[in-house]
């Protein structure tokens, strides 16, 4: 968030990083949904008006805000539903909203609806602030395999003010790309912290575990799979540094960057997440040892705004295959 609105305006390579010690930490934290999230739509969408209300609130922590965009179990933003219809100076909004982040404890969403068009046109989306209280909103939490905040968002005729819109009317897709492509490089970033502690933890458990006489990093054929991985981390740190570099430096092909950091970083989330796990053992299926908690996270983070297949297929298409 920049200094103006009250943040501390250290650019999305500085946001990168603290994502990065989140992931290594498990944080549960509404740091991804309201900040990475919420803000940059808020900032890419958003009137100077609205950027001075919500963002300073949002720096110092009073208000919580969520994006409310998916409506079936796979990421497909395009194939929005949810209508918004104007009438005299408000809009009523009807439809559903699924897995929205930090839906239970949000003060406002951000609603994307169709004010024209239909669901899987790019162009007649709109965005929309709602306040979590409105009359005709219900939210229903729903349980994440990672134990994490989410929920269903219902919208039943809830009537709010045209003041409420979000940019213009039926033109929120390309700002809602970016802020979408933009929270893909910082969900790698806090991949890439994940999978980087669970990597390091497991070094630190083949030193210690002994087998046969000997401790079992001494074995040259979990040797091979440890070398393997840190390789492979070493290239996803620099995919995602380069992504987090393109958003802060305005280039034009932040999207290609986004599906590669994206991509790449749910391949080797996987593979570091599975291997911690084979590699400790029996031990490792237990809750009584936190290597676990990492493969839990690790697959909701790899599906939230689009998975492995889904960035691997935008990636060829943007590269013209």
């Amino acid at each position: 968030i920049p200094e103006e609105f009250g943040g501390l305006g250290y650019g999305y390579t500085g946001l990168g990083l603290v994502l990065e010690q989140v992931g290594r930490n498990l944080s549960a934290s509404p740091l991804q949904s309201t900040v990475l999230v919420a803000a940059t739509v808020i900032a890419e969408l958003g009137s100077t008006q609205q950027k001075e209300q919500l963002l300073p609130a949002i720096a110092s922590g009073e208000k919580l805000v969520s994006l409310a965009l998916q409506e079936g179990g796979h990421h497909a933003p395009q194939q929005c539903a949810l209508s918004a219809v104007r009438g005299g100076d408000d809009y009523v909004l009807n439809g559903t909203k699924v897995l929205v982040l930090d839906a239970t404890v949000a003060d406002t969403f951000i609603v994307i609806a169709r004010t024209a068009g239909d669901a899987g046109d790019e162009q007649g989306l709109s965005a929309f602030l709602v306040d979590a209280g409105t009359e005709g909103v219900t939210v229903e939490r729903r349980s994440l395999v990672d134990s994490r905040n989410a929920g269903a968002v219902t919208l039943d005729n809830v009537r709010v003010p045209a003041a409420s819109l979000l940019g213009t009317e039926g033109e929120a897709w390309i700002g809602l790309t970016r802020a979408l492509d933009i929270a893909n490089i910082g969900l790698a970033s806090e991949l890439l912290g994940l999978s980087t502690e669970a990597f390091e933890r497991t070094v630190d458990y083949l030193k210690e575990r002994q087998q046969f006489g000997r401790v079992i990093g001494s074995f040259q054929g979990l040797q091979h799979r440890a070398a393997e991985l840190f390789a492979e981390l070493e290239l996803a740190r620099s995919i995602v540094l380069q992504a987090l570099h393109a958003i802060d430096g305005g280039e034009q092909q932040l999207s290609l960057l986004a599906s590669a950091a994206k991509a790449k970083l749910c391949e080797v989330a996987q593979r570091a997440t599975n291997e911690a796990i084979q590699m400790h053992g029996g031990i490792g299926m237990t809750d009584e040892h936190e290597i676990g908690f990492f493969i839990k996270r690790a697959r909701v983070v790899q599906h939230t705004f689009g998975d492995y297949n889904y960035h691997l297929d935008r990636f060829a298409l943007l590269s013209g295959f």
